[in-house]
């Protein structure tokens, strides 16, 4: 029984330290799904090492193909190779709780209150465009060494920043796996990937089967039926389900959903896309403000639990195919078009909506300068450069 209870004791320590690294990202990774993905390479791919280069630009590559939350599903993927279905799981409430708390306590005691304007919030913005600069310059030097896939991020930049739609990004990615393809189908890499996904593809296909399943059973049941909960999960998973582009594209399909209906005034949900601009995490957190509004604390934790949902079982569902493809010597040449194509993609949201939102002022971009030196030159902690960031854009707006 002692072999059994080590394993069992060092699980318990490994999900403990899931927790307690996403839980602090959670707090601190302000600016939207792209920013997310620098904080995430700076802590788990830079300064923990509990994935490599290549492993991490081919997660990101999966999350971007899925609908969904993507950078939610890399942080549930990294859970997942850690310490598997459990893992994600823990990896995702650590990353998404601070914030679904901090917007139900918006929803229940603070609706009226307008941080949009504050300085501590554009100062948190600035600290996006350092983090993800930093991420940027780490993974096109990994990921486009040569002068073919430089050229494919290049028209991935073009097309994403010229045609700024959500399938615009598949159709690059798409693209950028043919020409990897025939570029590099010959070529033998010397980078393997270090990670693996401990979950079976019979778990995975019984995911798949739920994630389909509850995509058409629910709104049969919400016709079937007049339970107000019913109706409330499905609407929120389905928004979970069919939304590509992350939480930016969410946020109006959520208006659609739930203003024409009078289940939510304009006046409330304004309210809400501004507190959920203010918090960390993933803004599909939206959703727990709404159903808090709704149907208080539990009406939000539900919110939460529907459109997060499908992330889940499409990141199940998929992560044991992708590992074994990712592993095939024929498709390595794809996938390292399609990481050509994902480095493209980041450098495109860098510019919008993260620096345009952001930079506005010459004292603005000196102020970046200072974060970004602090990452790269410094070696700073990322929380230390939030904090600066907090305490820097209220200074600012005394200037």
């Amino acid at each position: 029984m002692e072999p059994l209870n080590q394993n069992k004791n060092g699980l318990f320590k490994t999900l403990l330290e899931i927790f307690f690294v996403s839980t602090k990202l959670g707090f601190t990774s302000f600016g939207g799904p792209i920013a997310h993905l620098g904080y995430f390479h700076e802590e788990y791919v830079r300064r923990r090492k509990w994935m490599d280069e290549k492993s991490y630009a081919d997660l990101v590559a999966l999350c971007q193909f899925l609908p969904g939350p993507a950078s939610s599903q890399v942080g549930i993927g990294i859970g997942v190779i850690r310490a598997g279905a459990v893992g994600g799981i823990v990896s995702f409430l650590g990353f998404t709780m601070p914030s679904v708390i901090a917007l139900i306590i918006f929803a229940l005691v603070v609706q009226g209150l307008d941080v949009s304007q504050a300085g501590w919030i554009h100062g948190l913005k600035i600290v996006a465009v350092a983090v993800v600069a930093h991420a940027i310059l780490g993974m096109a030097q990994n990921l486009t060494p040569d002068r073919q896939r430089k050229t494919i991020a290049l028209f991935a930049v073009i097309v994403t920043l010229i045609w700024q739609t959500a399938y615009s990004q598949v159709g690059v990615i798409l693209l950028g796996a043919f020409i990897g393809f025939l570029l590099y189908k010959k070529e033998n890499t010397d980078v393997e990937a270090m990670s693996s996904f401990p979950l079976s593809r019979r778990f995975a296909i019984g995911c798949l089967v739920l994630f389909f399943g509850l995509l058409f059973l629910l709104p049969i049941l919400r016709e079937l039926t007049s339970i107000q909960w019913i109706a409330l999960f499905d609407s929120f998973y389905r928004s979970g389900a069919l939304v590509f582009g992350g939480g930016h594209v969410v946020l109006p399909l959520l208006e659609k959903e739930f203003v024409p209906t009078a289940w939510l005034s304009e006046e409330e949900f304004l309210a809400g896309y501004g507190a959920t601009q203010a918090v960390p995490g993933p803004l599909f957190t939206f959703a727990a403000y709404i159903g808090a509004v709704m149907n208080g604390w539990i009406g939000g934790l539900l919110a939460t639990v529907a459109i997060f949902l499908p992330a889940f079982l499409l990141v199940f569902g998929t992560l044991p195919f992708w590992d074994r493809l990712r592993r095939n010597s024929k498709v390595k040449g794809a996938l390292m078009g399609v990481n050509a194509a994902v480095v493209g993609i980041l450098i495109s949201a860098f510019y919008t909506p993260i620096w345009t939102s952001s930079i506005f002022t010459p004292l603005d971009f000196a102020f970046a300068a200072i974060l970004f030196s602090m990452l790269v030159f410094w070696k700073l902690s990322p929380f230390a450069v939030v904090v600066t960031g907090i305490i820097g854009g209220m200074l600012m707006t005394m200037v």
